[in-house]
């Protein structure tokens, strides 16, 4: 077969799936996104849709071990801790889920609480990269310790990151359940703080194009002190995540306060 021409047959079998998403833009279908829109309101850990990361570390800069342990469903909410426990080479343990399955374009949401400590960090992100086989893509939400009246976003596109934003947080992100959401489309990338935008994206080389998996992790740091703040443990600490969506571009909202309810 002629290679365009069989290139054109594979575009327009790909544009048959595309959907307008009722924000003004086409839903574009990304290579390696198998994940379906869902909504987890954590009646109870699911196995099958959450890996439990748990006996290795992220590198140097990380002071505690992923410990599955730190992972636990009480009363509907999923709680990550950190605590101080020897936990293979390090003396912290610490906690982290990710899906199983890789999400594309769509809206992006959890409810959720940070926790307390300096040099330590709350986080909701997207992640895609070499373990992968795929490179280094990323979308994140991130409450820093040193400083949870703010929450950091950023994106990383083929590892390359710098992009990062700091947003208000009223009240303090470890005072109470605040709402976090992102919308990712092909040339937009929209972050929300409880149902308001605080940040925009249009340049295409800043926007990921990866499909990624979703993750949720509390960990600490004794060497990222500029970033994270100086890490001084006192007692055990949670980062508690009450609900979490994914909605793909084109579906319709899953629950009355999300955001994909009322884009345009």
């Amino acid at each position: 077969m002629n290679i365009n021409r069989h290139r054109r047959l594979y575009y327009l079998a790909l544009a048959a799936t595309f959907s307008l998403a009722g924000i003004g833009h086409i839903a574009v279908a990304q290579e390696g996104a198998n994940g379906a829109s869902f909504l987890d309101d954590f009646d109870q850990l699911n196995r099958k849709l959450w890996f439990v990361s748990d006996g290795w570390n992220n590198g140097p800069h990380q002071n505690c071990t992923w410990s599955k342990k730190q992972a636990k469903v009480v009363d509907g909410v999923l709680q990550l801790t950190f605590e101080e426990r020897k936990e293979g080479d390090r003396n912290f343990a610490c906690g982290e889920i990710q899906t199983r399955k890789r999400y594309g374009y769509g809206t992006y949401e959890a409810r959720i609480k940070a926790a307390d400590g300096s040099g330590l960090n709350s986080a909701f992100f997207t992640y895609i990269g070499p373990t992968d086989k795929k490179p280094h893509d990323e979308i994140d939400f991130e409450v820093l310790g040193k400083n949870t009246a703010k929450v950091q976003v950023n994106q990383y596109v083929s590892a390359k990151g710098g992009n990062e934003f700091l947003a208000d947080v009223p009240g303090g992100a470890n005072q109470g359940f605040n709402d976090y959401a992102f919308v990712w489309e092909k040339d937009r990338l929209r972050y929300y703080v409880n149902g308001e935008m605080v940040h925009e994206v249009n340049d295409p080389a800043k926007i990921p194009v990866n499909a990624q998996k979703i993750f949720f992790s509390l960990w600490g740091t004794d060497t990222l002190s500029d970033w994270m703040g100086t890490f001084a443990y006192k007692e055990p600490t949670k980062l508690e995540i009450d609900r979490v969506a994914f909605t793909a571009a084109g579906d319709e909202c899953q629950f009355a306060e999300s955001v994909a309810c009322r884009l345009d």
